[in-house]
């Protein structure tokens, strides 16, 4: 079993290099872009497009999964690795992020106050 494309919750783009990323955005397929959980609870099916015809620039062949005896419990495993690596980092990323934004605040108000 592919993504399920027909889910609202998959997304597909396509970059000037011509390579496709296919992806559930809220995270729930570990083993995207080849497949989808089989009792994935958030499943919904998209309802915008019933019935509508997709022509073949919409849907690209999936590539493969990767050979070369890489289970789908190591993938996930280096998944969740990545995530505690991305989740470690984030709160920095986000307090230097705000602090940004509060400058560029500061600097804007300023530029109101002289502007009455």
């Amino acid at each position: 079993m592919g993504m399920r494309e027909e889910c609202k919750h998959f997304q597909s783009r396509t970059y000037a290099s011509g390579e496709v990323a296919r992806f559930c955005v809220l995270g729930n397929a570990p083993d995207q872009p080849w497949s989808c959980p089989e009792t994935c609870v958030t499943y919904e099916r998209r309802l915008a497009d019933v019935g509508w015809v997709h022509g073949t620039l919409v849907d690209a062949p999936v590539e493969s999964a990767p050979a070369g005896g890489v289970s789908a419990d190591d993938r996930r495993a280096l998944l969740a690795a990545a995530d505690e690596i991305v989740e470690a980092v984030a709160p920095g990323l986000v307090e230097e992020r705000r602090r940004e934004l509060d400058e560029a605040e500061r600097r804007r108000r300023g530029w109101r106050f002289w502007r009455r």
